[in-house]
């Protein structure tokens, strides 16, 4: 079982089809299929079925994708260390970030860090929760600063954040009838938002806007009322274009995690301790958590 056919499975499972996972792998459609029919005999269960001019998993390849994703994450994350030796100031670092913290907190922390680390190789995928903890999982990122952590997960360090629901000045801010504007599926915000109008037992108009950036510009031109980071609007509340709004249950405490796997790299850690540090984070600092601190530099 080569990482090949691994990569090209994991193709036609995003592609939807063994013609367009050729074109995306530049590799002609009956390369891709013999491919397939190689990893089918090697794995002993069919992994695709029909499904109208396409293909789908089944059950059986449902369970291999997630497998596959890993594998061929830990084999990237393995090459890569090997190549860098333990020199972590000249590693690779692969950070993933929630919308919010990803727009709030990440620049001015990368800012700092490639200020002292220049040589170190850093990426960036911002996206809504269940997006980049699955990538975490897959071993396709380092870091990921969000909310809790999955399983096989660990925070490392985390910083307060709280929720706070915002409104336009002069808006109307009637909890029960005035649009609540909500983000994208899989977005943390959006189910807490969800769970505290449960909560206050209320059914308002919801309107589903996407991006934390297009919730929050909506609210300040008058569309509606949102749960929102403090982080999000800080500016928007100092200039006074956006207002709290008293709700029951607010503000929620909802902590900032740096996330990682069980075994981070050397890279991983020195970010961590670099966004642990006040005088190089400032006021962006996380506080280490106690359980799992990073661990000394090697040496």
């Amino acid at each position: 079982m080569t990482p090949i056919r691994l990569q090209t499975f994991l193709a036609i499972v995003e592609c939807g089809s063994a013609r367009a996972a050729a074109q995306r792998l530049s590799v002609t459609e009956s390369a891709v299929s013999a491919s397939l029919a190689a990893l089918h005999r090697e794995v002993g269960v069919v992994l695709f079925e029909r499904s109208g001019r396409g293909l789908r998993l089944t059950e059986g390849g449902e369970v291999f994708a997630g497998y596959a994703r890993r594998i061929l994450g830990l084999l990237d994350e393995s090459v890569a260390a090997a190549r860098r030796g333990v020199d972590a100031e000249r590693g690779r670092l692969r950070i993933g970030a929630v919308t919010t913290a990803g727009e709030a907190l990440i620049p001015g922390l990368l800012a700092s860090f490639r200020e002292r680390y220049p040589q170190v190789e850093v990426t960036l995928d911002i996206g809504v929760r269940d997006r980049v903890a699955a990538l975490l999982a897959d071993h396709r990122l380092d870091l990921v600063i969000g909310g809790r952590p999955g399983a096989g997960q660990v925070t490392r360090a985390t910083r307060a954040n709280s929720m706070v629901v915002v409104a336009a000045p002069g808006a109307e801010h009637d909890l029960a009838t005035v649009n609540w504007l909500l983000r994208e599926a899989g977005s943390g915000t959006r189910d807490a938002t969800l769970a505290l109008l449960q909560r206050m037992q209320i059914d308002p108009p919801l309107l589903t806007l996407g991006s934390v950036g297009a919730v929050v510009s909506s609210a300040a031109l008058g569309l509606g009322i949102t749960l929102v980071s403090t982080d999000a609007v800080e500016a928007h509340l100092r200039a006074g274009t956006l207002r709290r709004i008293p709700a029951p249950g607010t503000p929620l405490s909802r902590p900032w995690h740096a996330v990682t796997t069980a075994a981070p790299t050397a890279t991983t850690e020195l970010f961590l301790r670099h966004l642990t540090q006040p005088r190089h984070a400032g006021e962006l600092v996380f506080r280490v958590a106690r359980s799992h601190p990073p661990t000394r530099p090697r040496g």
